[in-house]
């Protein structure tokens, strides 16, 4: 049995919430080439982003302290 053809009895077994984890997995996976590639995409898909807040930066203890784990 090919390697491929054990993924998709395996993937029988999965259960449906579990799919969409293995769905972006295999969509990284064949999404770039190399990694640079995809590194560079994302990075641009980050300067792109019009969120006002995503330059916005926490310390640890904010973090922790919002968390609940203080």
């Amino acid at each position: 049995m090919s390697e491929k053809e054990k993924i998709v009895q395996l993937l029988d077994q999965v259960p449906d919430y579990k799919l969409g984890y293995i769905l972006a997995y295999v969509q990284g996976l064949t999404a770039y080439e190399d990694d640079e590639s995809y590194c560079q995409k994302l990075y641009q898909d980050y300067l792109e982003d019009a969120d006002p807040d995503k330059d916005e930066t926490y310390t640890l203890d904010e973090c922790k302290k919002e968390w609940g784990l203080a």
